[in-house]
């Protein structure tokens, strides 16, 4: 296990993924990812958005409550804190189905025990006409849009604190989190190639600025193919940014190499600390939560 020390630095990886259709493909790529990013020290590791399945939503949501359970195994077995991506869901927090045959965007935290710690439903759904040849994205006809945002308080007192990637273009959504004690902001998320080429990094830097925290952006990336022969790309370049907007690393492309070969690893890992004495400084020298006048 690795251990979460008060004040002693947080080392936390971000997973990059090419999630595909074959849920037991990708379960497998996150247990090797999991067990690499514990190797090198992580105490949180942060998988994408869609980890267990690129589509296929409704067949993905019938094996929710599976798919959590083999998530919290992980976390126990590696001992580290496991925020797994988003899985799509039936019901919502309260238990309730979700009415109108649609799901919900799930992101989940487990603690190195297994126990679930926080479950954040997606509050902002991914609306918008692209140019590529999808066209145009609307998931408010597959998801209900949550409603609340999540904290969750790590053993070293590190407040974490849930988005999913639409999210991350609403500003007032990650002041709002920093102001109810953030340190560090999970952004999971599948950017489209195109959109993500065009905003991916800007908003990962414009959010940390936005709330003084560190972003931790686990993406999708490469080609993602589908059943009915469909495909989507999306953009990856997962990537780790400190509080001041400055990028602590990243994965530089979309798609994993020879993500086909068998003998290639699926995934991809960043890695970064979070120095926490040096974010307080840093927001002590620029208190902006303390000159913000405008409701």
């Amino acid at each position: 296990m690795n251990e979460i020390t008060k004040n002693e630095p947080l080392t936390i990886a971000a997973v990059q993924m090419s999630s595909q259709q074959d849920i037991e493909a990708n379960l497998a790529d996150i247990r090797a990812a999991i067990r690499e990013a514990s190797k090198q020290g992580a105490q949180l590791v942060v998988l994408p958005e869609n980890c267990c399945s690129m589509g296929r939503q409704f067949a993905t949501a019938e094996r929710f409550n599976e798919l959590s359970d083999a998530m919290a195994e992980y976390a126990r077995a590696f001992g580290i804190y496991l925020l797994a991506g988003s899985l799509p869901c039936p019901y919502r927090p309260d238990g309730v189905i979700v009415p109108d045959g649609r799901l919900r965007q799930v992101s989940q935290l487990f603690a190195p025990d297994g126990k679930r710690v926080a479950r954040y439903d997606k509050i902002h759904l991914f609306t918008a006409t692209v140019a590529d040849k999808q066209g145009s994205y609307n998931e408010a006809a597959t998801f209900e849009p949550g409603t609340q945002t999540v904290v969750t308080t790590l053993e070293a007192n590190d407040a974490v604190y849930q988005l999913v990637c639409f999210d991350l273009r609403f500003p007032a959504l990650a002041q709002r989190l920093r102001q109810a004690g953030a340190e560090l902001i999970s952004a999971p998320s599948a950017f489209t190639y195109l959109t993500g080429q065009a905003h991916w990094s800007l908003l990962l830097r414009a959010r940390a600025l936005d709330s003084q925290c560190m972003v931790i952006g686990a993406a999708q990336g490469g080609e993602h193919i589908y059943k009915n022969g469909d495909s989507r790309q999306t953009w990856g370049h997962s990537t780790i940014t400190a509080y001041n907007g400055t990028i602590i690393n990243s994965y530089e492309d979309s798609a994993l190499k020879n993500p086909t070969n068998k003998e290639q690893k699926h995934y991809a890992l960043v890695l970064a600390t979070l120095d926490k004495a040096d974010q307080a400084q840093g927001r002590q020298k620029m208190p902006i939560f303390d000159c913000h006048r405008l409701a």
